[in-house]
Parts: structure tokens; C-alpha cells; sequence
């Protein structure tokens, strides 16, 4: 199922900061859903986590700086300007600014979405 942004569980309560964490069990899944974590939000930009059931998905979109993913466990599909791009634990990709782009869950994964805002 694909999701608008605005239908994600989400919660808006930073990480605690001066105290260490593993991304991967920072968050739980969700059946039939996706999950979203904010871990550091700024003017500059945030960082924000997130879990993907199985089968699920977010829309295709734009934004209008760059954003980084990196997928911290399982593996997901990252689609930039049409083209797939396979990540598993570990691998990190860079979504340009205004370029359309979109995620699936192939199977259950975690991800990083570190975005920075332009000035």
C-alpha cells in the first residue's frame, strides 16, 4: 500500500539527547503500517527514523532540498527520478532536491531520512 505522508504513525518527541541509542531498536514496527520516529528536528533541517511493514510504501513526492536515507535494517527500494535503487542494512543513498521520488518495503526495514534545508 502506498502512503501519503500524512498518514504515517508519527511521533514528534525528540530523542534524548547526551545519551546514546542503536537506530534499529529506537523503533518498533507496525503491522500494516509505517512508523516515524523524529530524532532532531532544526530550522537547518531534521533527522527523522522510520519502519516500513512489509508490502508498504510512501508515494511518490518532491521535496525541495536534498535528503539522505540509510537503511539501518532489512532491505527497501528507493525510487529517484523512476530509476530503483535496491539498499540493504548499511547502504546510504542521497535523494536530490525536486527530483520526484518515492519508497517501498519489499520486506519489513528501518531507515534514516536525514534531510537538509537550503538557505
Amino acid at each position: 500500500m502506498a502512503w501519503d505522508i500524512t498518514k504515517i504513525i508519527m511521533s514528534s518527541n525528540e530523542f534524548e539527547k547526551a545519551k546514546s541509542f542503536v537506530y534499529k531498536e529506537s523503533i518498533d514496527y507496525s503491522s500494516g503500517g509505517i512508523v516515524s520516529k523524529t530524532v532532531l528536528k532544526k530550522q537547518t533541517g531534521n533527522i527523522s527514523l522510520f519502519s516500513f511493514d512489509s508490502g508498504e510504501a510512501l508515494s511518490e513526492h518532491t521535496a525541495p532540498f536534498d535528503a539522505v536515507i540509510q537503511v539501518v535494517e532489512g532491505k527497501g527500494e528507493i525510487i529517484i527520478d523512476g530509476k530503483s535503487h535496491f539498499l540493504s542494512e548499511g547502504e546510504t543513498i542521497i535523494m536530490p532536491a525536486n527530483i520526484p521520488h518515492a519508497v517501498r518495503a519489499p520486506e519489513r526495514f528501518k531507515m534514516v531520512l536525514t534531510m537538509i534545508r537550503s538557505s
